[in-house]
């Protein structure tokens, strides 16, 4: 038997071919399979020590004999420092995803809570993202619900206001906002600069933890108005006072002996591990999260838990402190590099008892509880996608389902939406947006639409994964529609040589009735579900949830269009600018038939940028 392919050679003796050219410098290795793919990356000391571990041909777990087996190259980055290479393998991990190593898979930025310093009366707002703009930033807090908690409390107990700068200019009278005694209306006078000033220096002083001496005073003031007989100010005083104690009560535990730090505790069971993360700022409580790491169930804790900190602060400052439920290998260099990146001392420390011990229990207790809630949905999702199958008698059990939908009104503002559901749930991260382009579709062909997003969806997925490989192709196609709109989507799959990926097509069906879904197949009989059966709950969620998806960017797509102007096509015209033109002329069509000279007349306006926007208005 003859075979036109080659077999690449693959193992520890590969592996021991490489240790000619290595020395003992640190440094980081990455391990690749025959067709390239990055299998593993990790850091050494001493990359020739590191790398003859793995030419030994016995004495290795099962994950990493596996590993061994599938490596046929490897590639080498020689560092400086081992603290260098720390750093420059947690980056790699990130950026490559490899199939071998423990992967932080939630990235999401956190909020802050900003209270600005480039107005006479400062707003506070809630804040994500690069910390570009002028204030106080404090935080991190675990989610936007904590944050947002926190703002509606401290806008009762502080008064500070909450809108933007052009809303500030423009009021003329308070906006509900002080009807509500939730903000001092500084927009109209009703306060003096000097008095919000201090209103801020008491909002900053809570949110640094300042809140005992804080209260006093309060209540000193309180007590005075009242025996003044001053009621109205000695209510306030009050209210303000409740508010305060309710942030307290919200935040749950505020450890009196613990400033800053984040609490990380583990917790594996199955195969599976949960981290889960207290956030602790100014001796209080700003929340929690959990993560679920990609495991393969045989790393040890010290060297998941390493994982997850250099991934979880490769591009988030840490705090002062760490409280661990499990140590990690290599402490002194961890700790250095974090260092390195917050530019001070960052202290990592596993507590045995007093009140860090029982914050790390707590975060544990969590921890286990998250993950058995997560174990449990898991199950369930994997019995509804095995019901899938069997439902509509697909070859296999669907690991990826994509759900389509389009959103429209008369064919304005149209967008396509895809959904993404697996087995851990709605996959978020993987949703898609199109924004329908085809000039020559009739307004409002939900047919064309469909074939236009699938056109797009499809040509990509073979430009990227021709092979099919990467997990990111269907294993099951729902579409918003009946018959019309199988045979269009169809008719595309078969052009891209696609065809062989089941689709279904789900239409309401009689009286357009929730749980009377009928259900469309190129080939088949129209079929539906039973009105109990879970499988039809679980797929009227995930087109729900496509609706949603859908509606909610041809929303955000409709008032973007509403809310532009022509100013904004000018080029070197941002916000301040046509904030100023806007105050000066009215209307941006007043900007466009201005003359020359009155654009120069704008405060902030130069002459050049005045010819750019006349020239802009006038070729037009």
């Amino acid at each position: 038997m003859t075979s036109d392919s080659v077999t690449v050679p693959t193992g520890h003796e590969v592996i021991q071919g490489y240790l000619r050219t290595l020395d003992s410098s640190p440094g980081v290795y990455r391990m690749l399979d025959s067709e390239s793919r990055v299998l593993y990356v990790g850091k050494a000391r001493n990359l020739k020590n590191r790398v003859s571990n793995y030419a030994r041909p016995s004495g290795h777990s099962a994950r990493i004999a596996t590993m061994i087996s599938h490596t046929s190259s490897m590639m080498f980055l020689t560092t400086q420092t081992e603290t260098e290479a720390l750093l420059l393998e947690q980056n790699l991990i990130k950026q490559l995803k490899p199939k071998y190593n423990v992967l932080l898979r939630d990235d999401k930025s956190f909020p802050n809570i900003l209270i600005s310093k480039d107005h006479d009366f400062p707003r506070i707002d809630k804040h994500r993202g690069a910390k570009k703009k002028k204030g106080t930033y404090f935080g991190p807090f675990a989610s936007a619900g904590a944050v947002n908690r926190t703002l509606n409390t401290l806008q009762r107990a502080f008064l500070l206001r909450t809108c933007s700068d052009s809303d500030y200019e423009s009021r003329t009278r308070p906006c509900l906002q002080y009807q509500i005694k939730r903000c001092s209306a500084p927009c109209v006078g009703k306060i003096e600069e000097g008095a919000y000033k201090q209103l801020v220096r008491d909002a900053e002083r809570f949110l640094t933890g300042k809140t005992t001496d804080m209260q006093a005073a309060l209540a000193a003031q309180m007590n005075q108005a009242s025996e003044e007989m001053e009621f109205e100010r000695a209510a306030a005083l009050r209210d303000r006072i409740k508010a305060l104690t309710q942030v307290q009560t919200a935040q749950g535990i505020n450890p009196r002996g613990v400033t800053e730090a984040d609490v990380i505790a583990l917790h594996r069971e199955g195969g599976q591990a949960c981290v889960q993360v207290f956030f602790i700022r100014a001796n209080q409580n700003w929340g929690n999260r959990d993560y679920y790491p990609r495991v393969s169930g045989d790393e040890d804790p010290a060297e998941v838990m390493q994982a997850f900190i250099g991934q979880f602060y490769a591009d988030r400052e840490p705090p002062r402190m760490l409280l661990l439920s499990h140590g990690v290998d290599d402490e002194d260099l961890v700790c250095e590099a974090l260092a390195e990146k917050a530019g001070r001392k960052v202290e990592i420390t596993v507590p045995q008892r007093g009140e860090k011990a029982e914050l790390v229990s707590g975060a544990a207790r969590n921890a286990r509880e998250s993950l058995g809630r997560k174990m449990s949905e898991t199950a369930t999702q994997a019995r509804l996608l095995r019901g899938l199958k069997e439902a509509f008698d697909l070859p296999q059990v669907p690991e990826r389902v994509e759900v389509y939908d389009n959103s429209h009104i008369q064919g304005a503002f149209a967008v396509g939406a895809m959904i993404v559901a697996g087995p851990e749930g709605f996959d978020k991260n993987q949703y898609r947006k199109f924004n329908i382009k085809g000039e020559e579709l009739t307004p409002g062909d939900d047919f064309g639409m469909m074939k236009e997003v699938l056109t797009r969806r499809f040509k990509r997925l073979l430009k990227e994964d021709p092979d099919r490989k990467q997990g990111t192709w269907p294993g099951l196609l729902l579409i918003d529609g009946g018959a019309g709109q199988v045979s269009a989507v169809r008719e595309i799959m078969d052009e891209l040589d696609v065809s062989d990926i089941p689709m279904v097509g789900v239409a309401k069906g009689v009286d357009r009735d929730h749980g009377k879904e009928e259900f469309y197949r190129t080939g088949k009989p129209v079929m539906a579900l039973p009105r109990n059966d879970p499988v039809l709950y679980f797929i009227q969620r995930m087109r729900d949830e496509a609706h949603r998806f859908a509606i909610g960017t041809h929303r955000a797509k409709r008032a973007k269009a509403i809310g532009a102007t022509p100013l904004h096509d000018v080029p070197g015209v941002g916000a301040a600018r046509k904030r100023a033109l806007l105050q000066h002329f009215g209307s941006a069509k007043a900007v466009g038939r201005a003359a020359l000279a009155d654009l120069k007349a704008v405060e902030g306006i130069s002459d050049n940028m005045a010819e750019t926007i006349y020239g802009y208005f006038n070729e037009k």
